[in-house]
């Protein structure tokens, strides 16, 4: 391949690539995400692969993610654009017959609106993708991310020779700083001041760092555009490095990453091949390489200074935030971190302007953002919606609203160290300030929504307790604060709560966030404050009332069967663990046994209400139960 001299250069090989694909009638992509792959999309994509196999009229890629994970395997038919969702391997035969030879659509692999029943037979028609607005995402499901060509053929690195041969680098930052971008990966700090201060710090060497150190649980914005869009990535990064003079650059990724580690590896070597990364980047004497590290699974790894302090082979600990990385970062010379996200906006900014960006989204939180959509909503998977987009418009418009027709009750925004919020803030429209506002914060981009179900208590605890065995213990706060936090939480869970718990939580939460070392510490009470603040009454339903909403709480719930429903069938008997459910001597039914839940033995597992045909058994609180009661 030829090395890239000259930006004059680079428009050749992109218009010839761009002639290339163009020259296909028919693409047919098959979505290679996460959740596609753990569903058998490579096993699908194998069988379309075997099909076309080498024509010259089908171009068939296996693209990054295309965001409905829910209804994976997808694919895309283009230029006719026909979404096909939940493939099998042998509908590759009948797609290929029915729609590649005889453009007819194949009803039974079309969406059907979850309410109406329509099939829907393309992406815009379906309300999921209906109010997103893709930036960042844009290209996933058009290009095959192992091939650079395909970036090239989407004008990949024209920003790149925008910047380098038609901007000064002090134009660069200025654009970004009218831009205001903010940090994608949750402190929203503006990226064009940090470029700014980074480029005046005192030092003979600059270092660029991508974070792809995505540690939340549920959240994988970041290994999908490492997946599907590399070279976004890669390009945003040469273009900051040339704004601050940049010398090396480093992305840090989660080893538990494989396929976006082998996805970017390979980006990295193609984009040496053509001389966009080493030495003499489009012969403008400007040197820049970008080598990939490995995160062993540290969630504190994700704050910047305890992710340098692991790059430099180092304790991943943070340090005090008066040292600013901008200025002392890796190996104490100055040094740019960003997130995977903010990088990949980059090279948009440059091409499109800052003026293009700020038209997106709100004032002060411009632009789109990521987000993984999970939880018990209807419509799971990867979204990026423009900022100042409401919860409501997520939650029941793109998400297709609670499953099984149950109540919303919460949405965590922010991952661990974010906040939940009630029903109230539906309406509250999503970008950094808001957010914060209401207790609590966009984070890297996970959003979680709970329904009836859930137990508010039950969730604080659980990331309080992720939280625990997440943190560094550098400082006294976090390490003690939260431990003693865990405790009271188990305590309200277990049925011992009191009163004066609610108020410790309160103010011990308070306490660690205003003087914890780091953002994990300052961040981690939130859910614990931002549930009592919008849910105290179930909080006091556990200790006032021994009752737990969701009926999640073990030590706050028990089964029992209801006679009037019960068919005697045995269902419930032959799946019990412990042996806890027994027929109930001489009493019969026209259809079969009655049955009886012994108390005492029952664990609590839940495995007789999810089997039972006729909803005939229900949880109770202790107080509904009779004294001395060891039976149904």
């Amino acid at each position: 391949m030829p090395r890239i001299e000259s930006a004059e250069m680079l428009k050749v090989i992109q218009e010839k690539f761009r002639k290339e694909l163009e020259a296909y009638p028919m693409v047919i992509s098959i979505c290679h995400g996460m959740s596609c792959r753990a569903t058998g999309a490579v096993e699908v994509a194998n069988a379309f692969e075997k099909i076309v196999g080498g024509s010259s009229d089908i171009r068939f890629i296996r693209s990054g993610c295309q965001g409905f994970c829910e209804k994976g395997p997808l694919s895309v038919v283009r230029p006719s654009n026909i979404f096909y969702q939940m493939l099998k391997p042998g509908d590759a035969s009948e797609v290929m017959q029915k729609t590649v030879e005889r453009g007819e659509v194949v009803d039974r692999l079309l969406y059907a609106h979850p309410t109406t029943g329509e099939k829907l037979g393309k992406e815009h028609e379906i309300d999921f993708y209906a109010k997103q607005h893709r930036v960042v995402l844009e290209l996933n499901g058009y290009i095959d991310p192992f091939r650079i060509e395909d970036y090239f053929a989407y004008d990949g690195y024209s920003a790149l020779a925008k910047a380098m041969t038609g901007m000064e680098r002090g134009e660069v930052i200025e654009e970004m700083i009218q831009a205001n971008l903010r940090g994608r990966g949750g402190a929203g700090f503006s990226a064009g001041w940090k470029w700014k201060t980074c480029s005046e710090a005192p030092g003979e060497r600059r270092h660029i760092i991508c974070n792809a150190d995505e540690g939340d649980p549920g959240a994988f914005m970041d290994q999908a555009v490492l997946e599907g869009n590399p070279h976004s990535v890669i390009e945003g990064m040469i273009i900051g490095a040339y704004a601050i003079g940049g010398t090396d650059g480093h992305i840090y990724i989660r080893h538990e990453y494989p396929y976006a580690v082998h996805t970017f590896q390979n980006a990295l070597d193609q984009a040496r091949d053509y001389g966009l990364l080493g030495e003499n980047i489009l012969g403008t004497g400007f040197d820049f390489d970008i080598q990939v590290c490995f995160g062993a699974g540290a969630f504190v790894c994700g704050e910047s200074s305890a992710l340098v302090r692991s790059l430099q082979g180092q304790v991943g600990e943070p340090r005090d935030k008066f040292i600013h990385a901008t200025e002392q970062g890796y190996h104490d010379e100055p040094t740019n971190l960003n997130n995977v996200e903010t990088w990949a906006n980059v090279p948009h900014i440059v091409n499109k302007g800052a003026q293009w960006f700020r038209g997106i989204g709100t004032k002060d939180s411009p632009g789109t953002k990521v987000f993984s959509l999970v939880g018990k909503v209807e419509n799971t998977g990867l979204i990026e919606v423009p900022m100042g987009i409401s919860l409501r418009e997520i939650v029941f418009d793109i998400g297709g609203g609670i499953k099984e027709d149950k109540e919303f009750k919460a949405v965590q925004t922010g991952g661990p160290s974010g906040g939940m919020l009630s029903e109230a803030q539906l309406d509250l429209p999503v970008d950094f300030d808001e957010l914060t506002e209401a207790g609590s914060m966009m984070g890297s981009g996970g959003m979680i929504v709970m329904d009836e179900d859930t137990c508010v208590v039950d969730v604080a605890k659980y990331f309080i307790d992720f939280l625990i065995d997440e943190s560094c213990g550098k400082c006294l706060p976090c390490r003690e604060g939260l431990r003693q936090m865990s405790e009271m939480l188990h305590r309200i869970c277990d049925g011992d709560g009191k009163l004066k718990d609610v108020n410790d939580l309160e103010a011990l939460g308070e306490t660690v966030a205003a003087t914890a070392l780091c953002g994990l510490g300052k961040s981690a009470p939130n859910p614990v404050l931002s549930s009592i603040r919008h849910f105290r009454e179930e909080y006091l339903a556990h200790i006032v009332e021994h009752r737990c909403p969701g009926g999640v709480c073990k030590a706050l719930i028990s089964y029992h069967i209801l006679p009037e429903s019960c068919t005697g069938c045995g269902a419930c008997a032959k799946i019990c663990p412990v042996d806890a459910i027994h027929t109930v001597r001489g009493k019969k039914r026209k259809d079969g046994l009655l049955h009886e839940i012994d108390l005492e033995a029952c664990v609590k597992c839940g495995a007789c209400i999810e089997i039972c045909p006729e909803d005939a058994i229900e949880k109770r609180s202790p107080a509904e139960v009779p004294v001395g009661a060891a039976r149904s």
